[in-house]
This record gives C-alpha cells, structure tokens and sequence, in this order.
C-alpha cells in the first residue's frame, strides 16, 4: 500500500459520475479529520465479459486507457493538493465485489448515491445498495448534490 499503513483507511468508490465525484471530496474531508488515507477505489469491468464471443480484446490497453482516465478525474476533482493522502487502486472487477473487499478493515466505504449507469428513476444504484447491505464497515452514501464535502 502506501506510505502512511498505519492510518484510519477511508474507501470510496470512484466511477466518473458526479455522486462518485461528491462521494471522493466527502471521502477527503473525512480523512482530513480523522487524520486518515483515502484508498479511491475504480473497479473496471470488459462490457459482456460474460458469455464473450468475439476475438479477445487487449485488456492491457483497456488498463492503461482507464489509469490515465481515474488518476486524471481524481486530480481534477480534488485538484493539485488534497487535504489528505489519496492512493489511487484500479481493479478489474466487479464493482461491488472489489468496493467490499477494499472496505475490509476500513473506518468507513463511501460510495455515490448514483453510478453511471441504470435507471435515473431510481433512489439509489444498484452498486451503493448492495455496498450498504454487505459492507463489513460503515457505509456513507453521498448524493450528487451534496455541499457536504466540497471545498
């Protein structure tokens, strides 16, 4: 992991929409509080990995194109100097299941009230219900339009 192991860990889920991006800045004020690390978790999936049927796809350059995509939305979310240490994490996953496991040990899982896909009518997306239900930690689910958290 990173330099400060020792630290209370605050996990959130980033995924490019604007509940993650409120979810990330309430992450960091949180660890600046609490004097903890923000483990930023992307979870990143091959679309219809199941059942996949045409040629395999270069998953390595999936890879790369999504590590410059997370460390570039984090930075212009949070900007040049955080007010805690963030330590990005890219896996290839299942979002539930890579958040879950992330939150082992931690003091708390903040997710988005909305990712980026599904249906706008509903309250909360599937990936922040199912955090809440199974997490091993608190879990803080951010809405999009949250002040809370922001500079």
């Amino acid at each position: 992991m990173g330099s400060n192991d020792s630290a209370p860990r605050v996990v959130v889920g980033v995924d490019g929409s604007p509940s993650s991006h409120a979810a990330l800045r309430w992450a960091v004020r949180h660890a600046g509080l609490i004097e903890g690390v923000v483990d930023a978790i992307c979870a990143w999936e091959l679309p219809g990995v199941q059942g996949w049927s045409a040629p395999p796809v270069d998953t390595e350059f999936d890879k790369e194109f999504a590590a410059r995509r997370f460390t570039a939305e984090i930075q212009e979310v949070l900007g040049d100097v955080p007010s805690a240490e963030v330590r990005e994490h890219l896996t290839h996953g299942n979002p539930v299941e890579v958040l879950i496991g992330a939150a082992d040990g931690a003091e708390v899982l903040v997710v988005g009230s909305r990712g980026r896909g599904g249906f706008a009518s509903l309250l909360l997306g599937s990936v922040s219900q199912q955090c809440a239900l199974h997490a091993n930690c608190p879990v803080v689910i951010v809405r999009p339009d949250s002040k809370a958290g922001e500079r």
